[in-house]
């Protein structure tokens, strides 16, 4: 009830924020439903690649999910609130339930679509429109579908618990550097250490995409709702790797970005630009090297279909709407995200005088600086992605 009573309290940002993952937990949801359906018509193998082919949605999801309870106002702990039985532990609790609550809200619509367009629920425009697609003959296994319409809300309420657990029961050496740094609020954030092993894992990726791409196996694999393509399984393997290295890399290149910035005799401008880029490194890289990933496959992906390639179907558009969709909310909520826990750095920053354009130029600088970083990045990997389909 709790979780009632503070959902429906909050901000309407927060709101629409919260509606957005009901609407990324619906087409999830309903992409399935639509492989149950697959199933049902055509058991085998074939089914178990399509359910594969639905991981990409569901991380996207799942990722945007925690993206906003992390960016919840009413998760951060304040004072007075452990007084209450509020403390970082119930609060963690809390997060977790109101992500589950939104993603069963999605989970719901998507049943209802998917029985409606069956044909199952009548009395509503477009009854059984897809019958025929999602096997309207045969008796849907109720089991069976409400079995995967669980898996967003508990894979989210989960990761979203589990981003969100008191510092204390964190590593010991980690709130160490905490204490450490808090004492020291002049102190550059350290360098994230993902740099190296995200390069490594971008480098083997494009290496097994270029390796696969001409060995020729075509050993291909269904794209749901696209027929069946002749890219080997090893082109896609390359892609997964190319996308967890640029993840992994996005918070050291924000790190070097900052870095840059306050090279070479800083102004104030470059240097309060520089040092929020260090701040923020963790908050906003990852989701950046992510984008960038969804970008650079979006561009490989528009190269295959450009030749003599089966057209996407309906529910390929729909997953790859969701996961672009899902990495630019993300982005965007972590910016959020960022702007918040710098409020009181600018509110003390314009209490002593700075004037308004220094932070809007700050501002500006930071988001060039990660433009002349990352948009080149994205654009070779890109190239050297779809380099293999193009032979």
């Amino acid at each position: 009830m709790l979780a009632l009573r503070l959902a429906r309290g909050a901000h309407p940002l927060v709101q629409l924020r919260r509606l957005l993952v009901a609407g990324a937990s619906a087409g999830t949801g309903f992409l399935l439903l639509c492989t149950l359906a697959y199933a049902m018509r055509h058991p085998g193998a074939g089914s178990v690649l399509r359910l594969a082919w639905c991981v990409a949605p569901l991380a996207a999801t799942v990722y945007f999910a925690v993206a906003v309870a992390r960016a919840d106002p009413s998760t951060r702990p304040r004072a007075g609130l452990s007084a209450v039985g509020l403390g970082p532990g119930r609060l963690m609790v809390l997060a977790a339930i109101s992500t589950a609550l939104a993603c069963v809200l999605g989970s719901l619509v998507a049943l209802l679509g998917f029985l409606h367009l069956r044909g199952d629920l009548t009395g509503l425009p477009f009854d059984g429109a897809a019958a025929e697609l999602l096997a309207a003959d045969r008796p849907l296994p109720l089991a069976a579908a409400l079995t995967l319409l669980t898996v967003v809300p508990v894979a989210a309420s989960a990761a979203s618990a589990a981003a969100l657990r008191p510092a204390s029961d964190k590593a010991g050496a980690s709130g160490a550097r905490t204490a450490e740094a808090a004492q020291e609020p002049d102190a550059p954030a350290p360098t994230p250490s993902g740099l190296p092993w995200g390069v490594a894992l971008l480098a083997a990726g494009l290496a097994v995409e270029t390796y696969a791409g001409r060995s020729g196996a075509g050993s291909g694999l269904p794209l749901p709702g696209g027929g069946v393509t002749g890219d080997p399984a090893g082109v896609l393997a390359g892609w997964a790797l190319t996308a967890l290295g640029l993840a992994l890399a996005g918070p050291g290149l924000t790190h070097l970005c900052g870095r840059i910035l306050q090279a070479a005799r800083p102004g104030a401008v470059r240097l309060l630009a520089g040092r929020v880029l260090q701040e923020e490194a963790r908050r906003i890289g990852r989701p950046l090297g992510v984008l960038c990933a969804v970008a650079s496959g979006t561009y490989a992906c528009a190269v295959l279909y450009a030749g003599p390639r089966p057209g996407i179907g309906p529910l390929t558009a729909l997953g790859g709407l969701l996961v672009a969709g899902c990495a630019v909310l993300t982005l965007l909520t972590a910016a959020v995200e960022a702007r918040q826990s710098r409020a009181d750095t600018t509110a003390a920053l314009l209490r002593l005088g700075a004037p308004a354009t220094v932070l809007r130029g700050s501002a500006a600088l930071r988001a060039g600086a990660l433009t002349a970083v990352f948009a080149p990045l994205t654009w070779v990997v890109a190239e050297l992605a779809a380099l293999p389909l193009t032979r």
